[in-house]
């Protein structure tokens, strides 16, 4: 367990509810307290003189960004602030040229609103790969789906639904070589790997510092080989910068998630290190979830593990039992009772036709939780997978 140099619980330095089982981190995150104090105060400095605030806002946006830059380890000049992963996604969508009869070639893992955004945008094909196929098949099967029609590739670095990597600096160098663009989903990746975009050659990378970075909700980094034709989803007076300056104006917008993204990094690193949080975090989620899978097979009888390839440290699956949270809405809906009548919150998926359970792991967690889980909430489930 993760400790406070008094001696305290690392929950200790969050806000989360005493009574509330918190093991979904991966789908909105948690700031530091002391992160959100910092928060507040800023946007008390915007309600107490709003004009003087807007107008010095580019500045202070431009050196956060520079912040961002140098924790993630890439350029200046490469990397913008933008709300959310997928506000980045949708000016990627918006600049890349896709000629008629082109199609843009995705995964079953991929994430469903960047999935969405790009069927606005053109035909989408969909490429299979196996929930337990490493980096090889993996590759091998984005690989072969690249085709003479294909205008843009959206791969995941890290699977929402699946919590996986995907070989993403293999599936981008083949399609370099055929002259067509990668905008890599990186939404889980900042804070979990040290610098993600090492070895790796994509024209997009987008990810969330509100996930495993412990922003507050709001703040988001879109990096770009050229830049030259990424624009904000919001035009502001900014428009005529470049990028990435033109993203640092965006009308009234509250961007201070942004302006607290490196104060949030800079505090896990101060507290554990952002390498033994790391660690922790990916042998926790381990552990979690074949304590999990095992309270499910003592009732049931079969195998809950899930042989996942290339599985995502800090975020592991557990299968469901039956046909629990297999069907379309069924996730979600799954999500809202858990919360409602176990207090626990969670995040369900589906693939293949099967559901499962996704378990996240942070500094604040502890063995303890997926013990309270087991007990409290494998019976329960396993008893609403029969009815």
């Amino acid at each position: 367990m993760l400790q406070l140099p008094d001696g305290r619980p690392a929950r200790a330095a969050w806000l989360l509810s005493d009574d509330l089982l918190h093991l979904n981190h991966g789908s909105f995150g948690a700031a530091p307290a002391s992160t959100l104090v910092r928060q507040d105060a800023l946007r008390a400095e915007m309600n107490a003189a709003p004009v003087r605030w807007f107008a010095g806002l580019p500045a202070r946006v431009a050196a956060a960004r520079v912040q961002v830059a140098d924790c993630l380890g890439v350029p200046h000049d490469r990397l913008a602030l933008v709300p959310n992963a997928s506000a980045g996604a949708t000016a990627v969508l918006n600049a890349v040229d896709i000629p008629a009869g082109s199609d843009i070639l995705v995964t079953d893992h991929g994430y469903g609103a960047v999935t969405m955004a790009a069927e606005r945008r053109a035909p989408v094909r969909r490429v299979h790969v196996p929930l337990g196929a490493g980096p090889d098949e993996a590759a091998a099967a984005v690989i072969d789906g690249l085709t003479a029609h294909t205008a843009l590739v959206v791969i995941d670095h890290v699977t929402a639904p699946t919590a996986r990597y995907l070989p993403v600096a293999a599936i981008s160098a083949a399609a370099r070589e055929r002259g067509i663009p990668v905008l890599v989903d990186g939404a889980h990746v900042p804070g979990l790997l040290d610098r993600p975009l090492d070895g790796l050659d994509c024209d997009y990378w987008i990810g969330n510092l509100h996930k495993y970075a412990c922003a507050p909700p709001g703040a988001a980094v879109l990096i770009a080989r050229d830049g030259a034709r990424l624009h904000p989803v919001i035009d502001s007076w900014g428009t005529p910068e470049p990028f990435p300056a033109r993203f640092d104006v965006q009308g009234t917008l509250d961007v201070t998630a942004q302006l607290t993204a490196p104060h949030a990094w800079a505090e896990i690193e101060r507290r554990w290190g952002w390498q033994r949080v790391r660690e922790y975090t990916g042998d926790l989620a381990a552990e979690g979830a074949a304590l999990v899978a095992a309270a499910f097979t003592a009732i049931t009888g079969e195998d809950h593990t899930v042989p996942v390839g290339m599985p995502a440290g800090p975020m592991r699956l557990v299968r469901l039992p039956g046909t629990l949270g297999a069907a379309a809405g069924a996730p979600d809906a799954l999500r809202a009772r858990v919360l409602a009548e176990l207090n626990a919150e969670c995040a369900f998926g589906t693939f293949d036709g099967q559901g499962y359970l996704r378990l996240s792991a942070h500094a604040y967690n502890t063995r303890s939780d997926y013990e309270t889980f087991a007990a409290r909430c494998v019976p329960t489930l396993t008893t609403w997978s029969k009815t």
